[in-house]
């Protein structure tokens, strides 16, 4: 007698969740599923736009080794440079967020409003701006040009790096607007970690460099990989993305293939990040 209603009290619950989630399901395989399938089949054939719809025909892998094999330019010469700008501009975002969130988790006045002040470049820098920005000219460091930091890094720093390092310098002001989700994420993390742990550590007279890297950091580890993965993936589909630029309507079977390789990259990068995670993962838990 008192199971039945409980089980259907359990039924109506699980209806009702799949009543809720059935409208995104039907948009996820309209908008999202369908479309990734389609350029899938599209990027092994030809495909032609004519009066009467479209029209297909099979090029098996060609598009593929045609990236991959023999034509290099259209993938490498942007990839290449692109990773060596990411690569920098990574430990940048990471490093300048966890410092300011750190900063704004200190108990002062107009806290709450530089919180916001660095959140709201996430609000209006839409792919749009950022490329009117970038257009423009803005986002650059003023001392670069006036210094001729260029020409240093010429002389300097290996060709292959002095580019990417400029590029990185000419819109570092527009790298950091990127940090406003992740300076949220290092926020909400440093407020995880228990006030009383820090009492106790100045109780035993640690001073704030060591409770920086005794506690603060090691609590931070999973946010520090979090924001790592978000910060990836945010570059691979930054709106000046010279690969992404190339992904355009004048050949769709050669631009699907391009796009699908370059997802299967941005996989490998994230299927990296989750690895190296673990491995930190268990390191720091087995000193626990």
């Amino acid at each position: 007698m008192i199971r039945r209603p409980l089980l259907q009290s359990h039924t109506i619950r699980k209806l009702e969740g799949t009543l809720f989630i059935t409208p995104w399901i039907l948009g996820f395989f309209a908008f999202v599923a369908f479309p990734l399938a389609f350029s899938l089949y599209m990027s092994f054939h030809r495909v032609k736009v004519t009066v009467g719809g479209i029209e297909t025909i099979p090029n098996g892998w060609g598009y593929y080794r045609e990236i991959l094999f023999a034509d290099g330019g259209l993938l490498y010469d942007s990839l290449i440079p692109f990773l060596r700008e990411a690569a920098l501009m990574i430990p940048i975002i990471l490093v300048f967020s966890l410092l300011v969130a750190i900063l704004l988790n200190q108990n002062f006045r107009g806290r709450t409003f530089f919180r916001v002040v660095f959140f709201l470049p996430v609000i209006f820098s839409s792919g749009q701006i950022i490329l009117e920005f970038i257009k423009q000219g803005e986002g650059t460091l003023a001392f670069v040009e006036s210094l001729r930091i260029d020409a240093y890094l010429m002389s300097y720093v290996p060709a292959s790096w002095a580019q990417p390092i400029h590029n990185v310098l000419n819109s570092f002001v527009l790298v950091l607007w990127y940090s406003g989700v992740q300076i949220l994420i290092f926020l909400a993390g440093r407020q995880t970690i228990s006030s009383s742990v820090y009492e106790a550590a100045r109780i035993d007279g640690a001073d704030p460099w060591n409770t920086f890297w005794k506690i603060t950091l090691p609590g931070l580890v999973p946010f520090v990989f979090l924001n790592l993965m978000f910060t990836v993936v945010d570059l691979f589909t930054f709106p000046g993305n010279p690969i992404i630029s190339q992904v355009t309507t004048a050949n769709y079977g050669l631009s699907s293939a391009l796009a699908w390789i370059y997802f299967m990259i941005v996989l490998a990068f994230v299927g990296l990040v989750l690895g190296l995670y673990g491995k930190v993962d268990r390191a720091f838990a087995g000193k626990r």
